[in-house]
């Protein structure tokens, strides 16, 4: 499970790239497209298993032997790192109490130098593949296209399984990993 954002992504194609590809002028269906837009953002997102533009998480995660590991991909940076207690004690780590390891694919594994009683901790982090919807890669771009369109088709109910070509434009950036965790 990827963990969520206080704040949504943003959508790396324009309202006006979409309506191009689907033959529509400025219509009353705007909003409709952009929703779609917003959706097939999100297939993306889960498909590929990482956030497309960088943006803040905020996660509680159970502390075993002192690592964690926070689950949006890539992870950037960490903001704050907080131990928590049973007992609902709270300690705000400096920078120099933790560490983050990288692994393959854009996880990290956070490692807490002296977790003391802590169970859990609460790590707010940035984590996206691209800084701005401009850096987004073309391939993914034209995925979340061909998806609006999609789904644009199929918004009555009469659509078919998604156009392979999808899931090949957005391959290669697809994490996955032994065990079905991403």
């Amino acid at each position: 499970m990827m963990a969520t954002s206080p704040i949504p992504g943003d959508v790396p194609v324009s309202l006006n790239e979409a309506r191009g590809w689907l033959r529509l002028g400025p219509s009353i269906e705007d909003a409709v497209v952009a929703q779609l837009l917003r959706a097939a953002t999100g297939i993306c997102e889960a498909y590929i298993g990482q956030w497309l533009i960088v943006r803040t998480a905020e996660e509680t995660l159970p502390l075993r032997s002192g690592t964690a590991r926070p689950t949006a991909r890539p992870v950037i940076a960490a903001e704050t790192v907080t131990l928590l207690t049973r007992e609902g004690g709270e300690t705000v780590l400096g920078a120099a109490d933790y560490k983050l390891i990288r692994e393959a694919g854009g996880a990290v594994q956070l490692v807490v130098a002296a977790p003391g009683e802590a169970d859990r901790v609460r790590i707010a982090y940035r984590a996206g593949l691209a800084d701005g919807v401009n850096a987004v890669p073309e391939a993914i771009r034209q995925g979340i296209v061909r998806m609006t369109q999609h789904l644009y088709d199929a918004r009555d109910g009469t659509g078919a399984t998604p156009p392979a070509v999808i899931a090949a434009l957005w391959q290669p950036w697809r994490r996955l990993s032994l065990g079905g965790t991403r």
